[in-house]
Order: structure tokens, then C-alpha cells, then sequence
């Protein structure tokens, strides 16, 4: 049982369950006259035969004796056997043999037609055509000469026929308007038409409008003032235990007797806090533990003498 704050005999250990006792009941063996690996000496044992090289040697090969592929046939001449072939072959003639026409002729150069087909090509024979007799073509129509000049201020240079002068009088278009304009009021039966409600700015009179003239503007006088003499603002104050370099007052001091606070009793029973289960440990062998089972093998373990400390 745990005690009061204290861990259960499980969380100690740092194991989920109890273990298992597999031990209880079983004769006592002593650790140095007990025999090491003791199935190996018993029953048959596999003795493999050890990794095979490669070689040309039998051993290399799984088989124990080389397995031929031709071995107790008889021999075969391949000649015979071929002109045997031949001979079926010839048997399913029906007449001679096919004899193939001479080989192809070679040419002896170049643009030769020795050795073709069809012979020379007429179209590309290199012989001239007969032509027909040259009849010069008639001539030409005769016209007249180009005319010189760019257009600008020479005359009977353009396709079409000059221009006949005509007389312009220097101010027709001034002459022409006057004309129209009195045409324009002699049509006219009366004076232009006025409205009287023009829009003005204002209804009435504008009233910041006046005929009098402004008076002259009063300039105020300046009185010459003569400032105060420059100052210097008092350097920081330090603190000296009196807080005079605070920027408020020393507070004033208020009596407050010595009292001790009862705490107000609770209405549920006051438990005792037991804080949260740390990281659990497990069970560790000494480094004595460990350096005796390194003193004691496989090798050593008949000869091993036990050494007091």
C-alpha cells in the first residue's frame, strides 16, 4: 500500500503490470558447471559441405558427373546430310535449272548510254533543233517626245487642254459679305427682341457695393517691449533617499497596525495535493553486475574463478 504522498510499489518500477515469475520451483543450476549449448552435441547435426567456387572443375557444378548432350548418338557428316537436301530438292523440278541472263553492263562514262535499257533519249540529245528563219518583229508606233518642264508655270505640258485666265477681283470675298449682310437686315422688320428677366448676380442692389470712398487704413502702432533675460532651466535632480528627484511628493505616511489575516474556513475538507506522476524509472544492473557478466562467457565459464571484492 502506498504510503500518505508516496508512489504505489508498480509505479516504482516503472512497469505497466506485475511480471511474471517463470523461475519458481526449478532446480538450483549452478552457472559454472553448467553445460554451454547443450542441444549441439545431440541427435544428427547438419554439416553443410561449405560454399562452392566457381571453376571449371566438376566441384563447381551442382551435378556430381557432367551430363553430355550428344552422348550414344551416332555420327553425322554434315556434307552428306546437306547434299542429300540438295538432291530432294532437285527431284521437285519440273524442268532445267533456271540459268539467270547476263549480268548488268557497266557504263564506260559519263553521258553514255551503254548498258541501259532503251537506249539514247532523243529529248536529251545534245544535237541543235531545226529552227525557223528570224523574222524581226515591225516597228514601234512614233510618238511625240516627252515635254519638259515640272507643271508649275510652263504651259502645254499636261495631257488635257489649258486652263482659259480668268479675271478675280483682290476682295470679292469681303465685296460678297457686305452684300449678304445687307441683304440680311433689309429682310429684318425690327429691333433684335430683349427679355427683361436676364439673370443678374444679385436680386437687389448689391449691398457691399458703395460710391463713397473707403477711408485710409489706421496702422496700429508697435510698442517696443523688452523681453525678460534668458533663464536656464535648473539641472536634473538626483535622488537622495528624500525623493526630491521623483516627480511627485513623498506620500504621507498612514498608520497601519499589524494585523494577522485568518483565513475564512472552507466548507469542503481541505485534501492533500499530491502533484502529477514524473517520468517512470526501471529496474538498472550495477556496473559491477555488468562487469562480471563480460568476466564470464562462453570461453572462460568452466575455468572462471569467483573473486571477492
Amino acid at each position: 500500500m502506498p504510503v500518505e504522498g508516496g508512489k504505489t510499489d508498480m509505479e516504482r518500477i516503472g512497469l505497466f503490470s506485475e511480471m511474471e515469475y517463470i523461475t519458481v520451483g526449478d532446480k538450483y543450476v549452478s552457472q559454472f558447471n553448467r553445460p554451454f549449448n547443450e542441444a549441439a552435441s545431440k541427435n544428427r547435426q547438419m554439416l553443410p559441405g561449405g560454399s562452392k567456387e566457381m571453376s571449371n572443375l566438376q566441384a563447381g557444378y551442382f551435378d556430381p558427373h557432367f551430363a553430355r548432350i550428344f552422348e550414344g548418338e551416332s555420327y553425322v557428316n554434315p556434307n552428306q546430310v546437306r547434299r542429300r537436301y540438295m538432291m530432294e530438292e532437285a527431284k521437285k523440278n519440273l524442268s532445267k535449272a533456271f540459268l539467270p541472263s547476263s549480268g548488268e553492263k557497266k557504263p564506260c562514262g559519263l553521258g553514255s548510254y551503254y548498258g541501259t535499257i532503251g537506249g539514247p533519249v532523243p529529248f536529251f540529245s545534245a544535237q541543235s533543233k531545226p529552227k525557223d528563219k528570224y523574222e524581226p518583229p515591225g516597228k514601234n508606233l512614233y510618238t511625240n517626245p516627252g515635254k519638259k518642264g515640272t507643271g508649275y508655270g510652263y504651259a502645254n505640258i499636261t495631257i488635257g487642254k489649258q486652263f482659259p485666265h480668268s479675271s478675280d477681283l483682290y476682295d470679292a470675298a469681303k465685296l460678297n459679305n457686305k452684300k449678304e449682310n445687307e441683304e440680311h437686315h433689309r429682310l429684318l422688320k425690327g429691333t433684335a427682341f430683349k427679355l427683361n428677366l436676364y439673370p443678374r448676380e444679385y436680386f437687389d442692389t448689391n449691398p457691399y457695393l458703395s460710391d463713397k470712398p473707403l477711408p485710409p487704413i489706421k496702422k496700429a502702432e508697435k510698442k517696443e517691449t523688452v523681453g525678460n533675460p534668458f533663464k536656464p532651466s535648473s539641472p536634473g535632480k538626483k535622488a537622495g533617499g528624500m525623493k526630491a528627484g521623483t516627480f511627485d511628493p513623498y506620500p504621507s505616511h498612514s498608520a497601519d497596525p499589524y494585523v494577522v489575516k485568518l483565513k475564512s474556513p472552507s466548507s469542503k475538507s481541505a485534501k492533500v495535493f499530491h502533484p502529477p506522476s514524473g517520468p517512470k524509472s526501471r529496474p538498472v544492473e550495477s556496473i559491477m553486475a555488468l562487469n562480471v557478466k563480460r568476466a564470464l562467457n562462453t570461453k572462460n565459464y568452466k575455468t572462471a574463478s569467483v573473486q571477492s571484492y
